[in-house]
């Protein structure tokens, strides 16, 4: 007799892993080879999130018509059915699923043409149906292979979160009892990632790339025996492959490295991922979907266990998304409620602060690059009688230098600063001590790649440095 088992590994799958019309069965073999019944949260087509947010954009205007999304989408499936569904009845079953689903989005579309803008709870639903559509395809692709599966959306799990539009959190003494009896058959479910449900029934997305912490999110719920992130790429490295020699994987890292990894620069996992699962010690393993099956093995893996490496850092990453508004004058840093009213209006501007450095005659802000003009504005909106210039600097590179151990071994901030004057390069700005795990600096735009490569031959390539 079988015994039933509800399924205890959730397996992400991402954009990346959805390029081409052909990478959607490579999924299905994937899926095969676990030989057990999986939850399986599925990211957006490549590129789709993008294309709604930029065609929300036009309709906002009256510069693009909602049927002319539905069209390219239409064709855009139409053409994916076609690679992979030999058998033309599945394939106009799974056809005619994804067309339902699209009209219901030219609907939203129409809506937003009509009013001329889009309500956050209109923008969340809209740009939730990228994920809804791959889920719709991977189920019937699922079932055509004769594969025993089910499509849950996040409502009907549910994934209740705290109802913020653009980038919630879920609630999980809400969600979690539900969600577990929910996924509790003995089948593989497949679940749209990036968005949940508010309390009010309304749909609220996890931010861009959230697909891996609503992954992250259903594993804590069930009390998964792991959390599997498939990507494009060889896992955590050492450094960037596109600019440094010799990268070196990372076999094994921290909740914490891989948190400030991803934070930093590094696009192996969204930022959050690592929030729901580490006070479970849910391990995160990631693999290359380029390996296949043959070598099911996880190239990173991401656990509780602390190890220092020789040399102790083990990552350097880069990110150009940043940017620092500068409040200069004297005592800026001394008076108080200076800092207090800068930060409240830009929280009611849903504006991020990343990281905050002071000192007596100025406040830096670090914010995201897209942030930049509204937070100029609002914080210029505010009688602050101390502050002489507000400053905004665009151009520059922020580079975080990440391993655990950090703080504790003698000599690492002299190695990097070390090695970054050699080239003479300018650090504008840095800090240590916010994390146990992270030094950061800015830098100049035009000498971070020199500026990483150099701190990655210092570290890793010890034999050709100072050479």
């Amino acid at each position: 007799m079988k015994i039933k088992r509800m399924p205890d590994i959730v397996v992400k799958f991402g954009g990346s892993n959805l390029r081409k019309k052909s990478d959607v069965l490579r999924l299905v073999k994937i899926i095969k080879a676990y030989k057990k019944p999986l939850v399986i949260v599925i990211s957006a087509n490549y590129g789709i999130t993008d294309y709604l947010i930029d065609q929300m954009a036009k309709i906002r205007n009256q510069e693009a018509e909602s049927e002319s999304v539905s069209f390219y989408l239409e064709q855009l499936y139409r053409n994916i059915i076609n690679e992979n569904f030999k058998e033309k009845k599945s394939g106009e079953k799974a056809y005619l699923q994804i067309r339902e689903s699209i009209l219901e989005l030219e609907k939203y579309l129409l809506g937003v043409s009509c009013i001329g803008e889009s309500p956050d709870f209109l923008e969340d639903l809209i740009l939730s149906y990228g994920e809804r559509l791959s889920a719709i395809l991977l189920k019937n692709l699922l079932a055509y292979h004769n594969i025993n599966c089910k499509l849950i959306y996040p409502g009907e799990l549910p994934l209740i979160t705290d109802g913020s539009f653009g980038n919630a959190s879920v609630d999980f003494k809400k969600s979690s009892e539900k969600v577990s009896q929910t996924l509790s058959s003995d089948i593989h479910y497949i679940i749209p990632g990036f968005f949940g449900i508010s309390p009010e029934g309304k749909t609220t997305i996890l931010g861009r790339g959230g697909s891996d912490y609503s992954a992250a999110a259903i594993a804590r719920c069930i009390k998964a025996k792991s959390l599997d992130i498939w990507k494009d790429v060889n896992g955590f490295l050492s450094g960037d492959p596109k600019i440094v020699n010799h990268p070196v994987l990372l076999e094994k890292i921290t909740y914490a490295e891989a948190a400030e990894l991803a934070y930093f620069g590094a696009r192996i996992l969204h930022p959050r991922t690592v929030e729901p699962i580490q006070d479970c010690h849910i391990p995160i393993r990631v693999f290359n979907i380029h390996n296949g099956t043959e070598k099911f093995k996880p190239m990173t893996i991401v656990n509780s266990e602390e190890v220092v490496r020789e040399g102790v850092v083990k990552s350097v990453t880069y990110s150009d998304d940043f940017c620092l508004l500068k409040l200069k004058g004297p005592g800026v840093g001394i008076k108080p409620g200076i800092l207090a009213k800068v930060t409240t209006i830009l929280n009611k501007g849903r504006i991020n602060i990343s990281s905050v450095i002071t000192s007596q005659i100025a406040i830096n802000l670090l914010l995201s690059k897209k942030d930049l003009k509204k937070a100029l504005t609002l914080v210029k909106s505010l009688p602050l009688t101390v502050v002489n210039d507000i400053i905004a600097i665009r151009n520059i590179s922020l580079i975080a230098v990440v391993g655990q151990g950090m703080l504790e071994n003698h000599g690492i901030s002299a190695r990097l600063f070390n090695a970054i004057a050699r080239k003479k390069i300018n650090v504008q700005m840095s800090s240590s001590g916010a994390s146990q795990v992270v030094s950061y600096f800015i830098v100049d735009n035009k000498d971070c790649t020199e500026a990483v490569c150099e701190i990655h031959e210092e570290f890793f390539e010890p034999a050709t440095s100072n050479q």
